[in-house]
């Protein structure tokens, strides 16, 4: 067979917190932004403790050089050069964490994980089968936050953009410090390195104790809670408020440059050239280039990122502001506000293993399609409380609107309404906050195959929907990062430059009218569920019915009159 000359190849490879977990490779044809190959490996998660997620950072690594050398042998069966490979993108599970030995490139602790965002909601209720969730650095939270004026968890928000809790990177490098001996020791030695995994897989790629490179970049830096998101640097105050030595933290770089050379495997040369963090990552695949783009990435939850531009926009809602990406080392930054919605693909997961109505995923857009509407059936699927814009605690699932006539398709179907009512939520929200209004949302993630939830998005949000005919738009960004870098340059960002992408496009398909009071009837719904969660324990006192003085005055009233009208008719 002929050599397949394919000159402009961009291998990518991404480190996700999806069920299973998994590092999983591709590799894009720059000129295309074709799918040549891909291979991918699942790790393990390790629970040490109830509340405990962590993961050995070794076997991520060794993962990552599996991935490389099996996708270079895919390449190769078809016949093609593995030399045309000319960059490499990183992208990864933003916030989690790690501490190694600079001079031995060992691990100091197994990696904590990035915590679902369950975290900023809660602190006691875990549902089953979210299985990233970390809870040891509440009690660190509660301590940190008691030297805060007013104990104000937004103290920091104009730096970071965040809220003190125990999602973001800061909490658990400061619980490390405080638990493990060995890397106290190790920093006061100064030999320990921290970074997130993307730090930990360039420096351990680029050489390790022999010259590695301690980098990441801006997208990463700007999950951590130590970094100032308008100075671009590491903020001297955080570090010393989490009392974080900055000697260990990561030089921080653009989204887009070369940061070094792979020095072994079948890929030995290649330069490591873009790194972004994985919703970051979605947003610049998308091509979400201009300000008020945005993209939702539907897995277990929802990520929804709005392009801000050149200006940070501070939420009102409850949003997150964070740095989009910052394509260049000369390239301006831009920024984004996030919202997530905690149940999503979950929901289906809880049809499916809980109630027991469908024994597959894809059965509930079946049941969906045949029912074709709730039936005035409303799902809201608080089972840990309410996220943004609610930020309510106290809230509990409930499905209401149940009549006679209601049967598991309907339940079928406003499980996926509640997907998309939740989405509408958080745009309204960044409607507010940005001033600019969306035209359309681009979509990704695996929940995106369900055309039933597709178009009930669109109907919700009276706006098209667009999901791309290539699904890893994660892995295509960090790709398109790595290609567009000096030095590499064989991927033009400019948007006259751009690949054009097939998509598939949801339209509207029901009246601005019929979507407003669906929406409406949604939000009575969603007021029904709060309020069911309260912190006070219940009385040990009396609780019999007569400690109730209404209630007893009525009881033993009734008793008179009952013993009044037997004596009178005596």
């Amino acid at each position: 067979r002929m050599l397949i000359n394919v000159n402009l190849l961009l291998f990518n490879f991404c480190v996700h917190g999806r069920f299973p977990f998994v590092i999983y490779l591709q590799v894009f044809n720059a000129k295309t932004a074709e799918l040549l190959s891909h291979h991918q490996v699942e790790i393990q998660q390790k629970f040490p403790k109830e509340g405990w997620v962590e993961q050995d950072p070794k076997e991520i690594l060794k993962s990552v050089h599996e991935c490389v050398e099996r996708t270079c042998e895919k390449l190769q069966q078809l016949n093609i050069d593995i030399t045309n490979i000319k960059a490499i993108g990183v992208s990864n599970q933003r916030e989690t964490t790690v501490v190694w030995d600079k001079t031995t490139g060992e691990p100091l602790y197994n990696a904590i994980v990035n915590k679902s965002l369950y975290g900023l909601l809660t602190k006691t209720s875990v549902p089953e089968g979210f299985l990233w969730l970390d809870l040891r650095t509440q009690s660190t939270v509660e301590r940190l936050l008691k030297r805060i004026p007013g104990k104000n968890k937004s103290f920091f928000k104009f730096r970071t953009g965040l809220p003190l809790s125990t999602y973001f990177s800061a909490v658990k490098l400061r619980w490390l410090l405080d638990n493990v001996e060995e890397i106290r020791q190790a920093v006061d030695d100064g030999r320990a390195m921290f970074g997130t995994i993307d730090s930990w897989l360039i420096w351990s790629l680029t050489g390790g104790k022999n010259g590695g490179v301690h980098c990441t970049d801006v997208t990463n830096a700007s999950r951590t809670m130590l970094f100032n998101i308008h100075s671009l640097e590491w903020d001297p105050e955080l570090c010393q408020f989490f009392d974080i030595p900055v000697e260990i933290l990561p030089k921080v770089r653009s989204s887009s440059e070369i940061y070094g050379l792979m020095k072994s495997g079948a890929l030995t040369g290649v330069p490591i050239s873009g790194c972004l963090g994985d919703q970051s990552a979605a947003l610049v695949g998308q091509m979400c280039f201009q300000d008020g783009q945005a993209k939702n990435t539907y897995g277990t939850g929802c990520f929804l990122l709005c392009n801000t531009g050149q200006k940070s926009v501070f939420s009102q809602h409850g949003l997150l502001t964070t740095i989009a990406y910052k394509l260049g080392r000369d390239k301006p930054v831009c920024y984004a506000l996030e919202g997530s919605v905690a149940i999503a693909g979950a929901v289906v997961r809880w049809l499916r293993d809980n109630l027991g109505i469908v024994k597959t995923a894809q059965e509930v857009e079946k049941l969906a399609a045949e029912a074709g509407t709730s039936y005035g059936c409303y799902f809201v699927p608080a089972f840990s409380g309410l996220y943004a814009p609610y930020w309510e605690p106290s809230a509990r699932g409930i499905i209401c609107g149940l009549t006679q006539f209601t049967n598991k398709k309907h339940i079928a179907f406003a499980a996926l309404e509640a997907v998309c009512f939740q989405t509408r939520e958080i745009l309204d929200a960044m409607n507010k906050d940005c001033g600019i209004p969306l035209n359309q949302l681009q979509v990704d993630g695996g929940m995106t195959n369900n055309k039933v939830l597709m178009q009930l998005q669109s109907d919700i949000l009276c706006i098209p929907v667009v999901k791309p005919s290539m699904p890893e738009t994660t892995a295509l960004g960090a790709a398109m990062a790595a290609g567009a870098a000096e030095g590499v340059g064989i991927w033009s960002l400019n948007p006259g430059d751009l690949t054009a992408v097939t998509c598939e496009r949801f339209e509207p398909q029901i009246n601005p009218e019929e979507s407003e009071f669906r929406y409406a009837r949604w939000k009575k719904a969603v007021m029904k569920s709060m309020g069911w969660e309260t912190s006070e324990a219940p009385s040990n006192g009396d609780t019999s019915i007569f400690c109730s003085l209404p209630l007893g005055f009525f009881i033993m009233s009734s008793m008179i009159m009952l013993i009044g009208a037997k004596f009178v008719s005596g």
